[in-house]
């Protein structure tokens, strides 16, 4: 790039930054083809963006990651600016405002065992219902008020009375009310708090490799003894049942013995893409 073409172009990207407020840059670049730009929403939540400027910019439409939950496309055009990106970006932070707020009073009001530390494109969590049991929701971004996706984790035991509470209760659920509200008026449960619980007593680690993560796994096979109630890993336990002379699989259902208290106890294998 010719020396005067490449100071008009730092001079047009230093107004443009201008234009956006300089207290919003995070960093740039030493080749002023890479930005930082930051924007704080309502609740004080700090959201980044960042830039990659193409080498045929403005021509071609700059590289854009971020931290949300839909996939971002931004509308580029050779007239573009980085305000038009950055104003883009802002509009897409606000229409997960609602989302954001319900899963913060999760993060704030229960024990989230997954994922540890939450992003602004997580819209899962596995919320800590008793030491034998938690359920699993994933929020959908664009009607966060609606009834999320529930899995629920924990032996039979534990788990069936959440299930028949979910079918009878199923017209409570109210979407003027927060996710915690509903979640607790469908469940029929109070979920444990950060204010008077700890976070050990619900993240209890396998009983065959000692442990409480395997890689991305957790603990989230569980003997139905109510008794034992030990968890284990899905892949500890499967490769412990293998091990056994009364080893059983039908299909993707693998049937055996607890290893600690000799209880009949499926896994039902997780089918990996």
């Amino acid at each position: 790039m010719q020396p005067t073409i490449q100071r008009n172009n730092c001079a047009q990207l230093i107004s443009e930054l201008e234009n956006i407020g300089w207290e919003k840059v995070v960093s740039v670049n030493a080749d002023f083809q890479s930005f930082q730009i930051k924007f704080v929403d309502l609740k004080q939540r700090q959201h980044v963006m960042q830039i990659k400027l193409h080498s045929q910019h403005p021509r071609q439409a700059p590289t854009i990651i971020v931290d949300l939950p839909v996939k971002f496309d931004i509308v580029w055009t050779a007239s573009s600016t980085l305000l038009d990106v950055f104003n883009q970006f802002v509009h897409n932070v606000d229409l997960y405002q609602d989302l954001w707020n319900n899963l913060n009073e999760l993060d704030r009001k229960t024990w989230i065992l997954e994922p540890d530390n939450p992003t602004f494109s997580a819209t899962n969590r596995r919320i800590a219902i008793s030491a034998n049991a938690s359920i699993q929701i994933t929020v959908d971004p664009k009607h966060p008020s609606s009834l999320p996706d529930i899995k629920f984790l924990g032996s039979n035991q534990a788990t069936n009375p959440l299930r028949e509470n979910m079918t009878s209760n199923l017209h409570l659920w109210d979407e003027n009310e927060g996710l915690l509200h509903n979640l607790s008026s469908l469940l029929e449960v109070t979920f444990p708090s950060p204010s008077n619980s700890k976070k050990e007593d619900f993240s209890a680690d396998c009983g065959i490799c000692y442990s409480y993560r395997l890689g991305m796994e957790i603990p989230e096979e569980v003997c139905n003894d109510s008794r034992c109630a030990q968890p284990f890993h899905q892949t500890c336990l499967i490769e412990w049942l293998r091990g056994l002379p009364s080893y059983r699989q039908s299909f993707q259902t693998i049937f055996g013995e607890c290893p600690y208290c000799s209880t009949p106890i499926t896994v039902k294998m997780s089918i990996r893409k």
